[in-house]
């Protein structure tokens, strides 16, 4: 993984010194809220309903056992003991205290870590698979990518105040993992279709929010030395032609949909005429200098016949780890291995919660088991990417010890939720008790396994934080008169066959979730086809027999 040089290590050092300086102004009163909102913005500092929000950027999703370590160590001693996993492979801390900020900041320097660029109008963190490197449908490894645009938009003073908040994410695998097609710029790696050489395509104008938009192609294929140069040439058009006069129509998805794609991608290309072959464009020097960051690990060699065989015979005297081995473990590139998912989506925790001491147990797992490197998912949920094939079971039951052993990934109750109005002050409604009366009423897994793969994801406002537009079935909490009710959508996916799913009809109160939920699972199990997953089904039949089911 990549390791801070002495440029990265100065400029957060300094970064903190100065917000340190910010904060001790504001809170003498030197400096008015209006003055402070943008630097605590830039400094991942939001205010939320009950206390300040710090959002810590993990780049691409990736985190040493080191870095896991302090920031269990810093929920303990700065907050509650417990931190939240989003869906942009962050982690939030929810209680810290405005003044103890700048000491957060000292401890993630230390561990090369920071919050630079997490809120505010600038570019984002990068997001990407968390399989990369090791899936076994990769093409290419986006890693080295995700960390050239990290470089590139960290404190760029050109794109500091943008129109509007901008995400980029790069997937380079057959299996969009990702979500790259509702990022303001989605980049996938694919062939050239006649010499077969790896560049990139780009997409622009994706999103969620208040007007969900499926990104358009404006590049069907550009070579890797442009990228850069191509990213700053969108960045400048958004940037010059962007609203700024509403913050709900600021977004590039906005400004693609009301140029027309054609005519963006006209505006993009004669940017970028002016900086194709400038200082930006990236040598193979450069680029060998980023993969060379992202270097296999040292593997064992083994009879990989007679590990599976052993697999095999552990899976089939242990129901439970053969659940979670099938479930919960992926298929690695490299014979002999697995990449292994821990889902922190148990009954009776927010989803995507995970405390001070799991993380230190995980970290500890992640040095036996997977060379000390933890991944972060676009799930909520943690990935040890190399895990030998003959560790599994003994991981498992130290997993299953820890209550980690969880083997719902990708089934109904591996819930995508947003923290919603226990924590947000933007929420209209609750999302985390939504999300566990669900998993509550669907705790029989042989049910679930048998309704197969199915992506259920709740947001607490039309902010979207927690992708329900691109859930196979979407739970979007409303306002009504002051009480909280909820909005359902089916047929969402952020798969490659990316789609936004249509609105049942009207809202639900929040105790008729779960018989919602089970009416509209009967359905389908009623109508389905042996081979059909949710979402295949819903596609072929639609939407009304849903609704007539579900409001009978």
């Amino acid at each position: 993984m990549y390791v801070y040089d002495q440029y990265d290590q100065r400029m957060i050092d300094e970064r903190v010194n100065q917000y340190r300086d910010q904060t001790r102004r504001f809170l003498d009163g030197m400096i008015s809220e209006d003055e402070f909102l943008p630097l605590r913005l830039h400094n991942g500092l939001y205010v939320q309903r009950l206390a300040p929000m710090l959002r810590i950027a993990i780049p691409y999703g990736m985190l040493s056992s080191r870095q896991l370590r302090k920031l269990a160590q810093i929920s303990r001693d700065f907050d509650k003991g417990y931190a939240h996993f989003s869906t942009r492979q962050n982690l939030q801390l929810n209680w810290p205290e405005l003044a103890e900020v700048p000491d957060i900041l000292a401890e993630l320097a230390s561990v090369q870590m920071h919050a630079v660029q997490t809120s505010g109008s600038c570019i984002r963190n990068t997001t990407s698979d968390e399989y990369a490197g090791v899936a076994a449908d990769e093409l290419e490894d986006p890693r080295p990518w995700c960390e050239l645009i990290r470089q590139w938009s960290t404190l760029h003073p050109e794109f500091a105040f943008l129109p509007r908040k901008f995400k980029i994410a790069v997937c380079g695998a057959e299996q969009d993992r990702a979500a790259i097609h509702t990022h303001d710029i989605g980049l996938e790696l694919v062939p050239h279709p006649e010499s077969g050489e790896i560049g990139f395509k780009v997409l622009v104008g994706g999103g969620l929010g208040r007007t969900p938009v499926i990104g358009s192609v404006i590049c069907d294929w550009l070579e890797k030395k442009h990228l850069i140069t191509y990213l700053e040439a969108i960045l400048r058009v958004y940037n010059q032609l962007g609203r700024r006069d509403n913050k709900y129509t600021a977004r590039i998805k906005i400004l693609v949909k009301a140029m027309g794609v054609q005519a963006f991608r006209e505006r993009v290309e004669a940017e970028w005429v002016r900086l194709k072959d400038g200082p930006s464009t990236l040598t193979e020097a450069e680029i060998s200098r980023c993969q060379g960051f992202f270097t296999a690990p040292a593997y064992r060699h083994c009879d990989a016949a007679a590990v599976t065989a052993q697999l095999q015979a552990q899976a089939a005297g242990n129901k439970r780890f053969g659940n979670w081995l099938q479930r919960n473990t992926v298929d690695h590139r490299v014979a002999g291995y697995r990449i292994v998912n821990i889902a922190l989506k148990a009954t009776g925790y927010a989803p995507g919660d995970i405390s001070d001491r799991h993380m230190e147990a995980v970290a500890d797992l992640a040095d036996t088991y997977s060379f000390g490197e933890v991944r972060t998912t676009h799930q909520q949920n943690l990935v040890l990417a190399d895990v030998a094939q003959e560790d599994l079971y003994e991981l498992w039951q130290k997993l299953d010890g820890l209550g980690l052993a969880i083997a719902n990934l990708g089934y109904l109750t591996d819930i995508i939720c947003c923290p919603g109005g226990d924590f947000c002050a933007l929420a209209n409604a609750k999302s985390i008790p939504v999300a566990e009366a669900i998993q509550s009423r669907f705790d029989d897994m042989d049910y679930v396994y048998d309704l197969g793969p199915l992506d259920l994801n709740i947001s607490g406002c039309m902010n979207a934080c927690g992708h329900h537009h691109i859930g196979h079935i979407g739970v979007l909490g409303v306002d009504k008169k002051g009480a909280e009710f909820y909005q359902v959508s089916l047929g969402g996916s952020q798969a490659k066959d990316a789609s936004i799913g249509k609105i049942l009809g009207p809202s639900f109160r929040r105790e008729d979730m779960p018989d919602v939920i089970e009416k509209i699972l009967a359905t389908y199990v009623n109508l389905r086809t042996p081979e059909e997953t949710f979402l295949d089904t819903y596609r072929r039949v639609g939407l009304d027999p849903y609704k007539e089911r579900v409001y009978a």
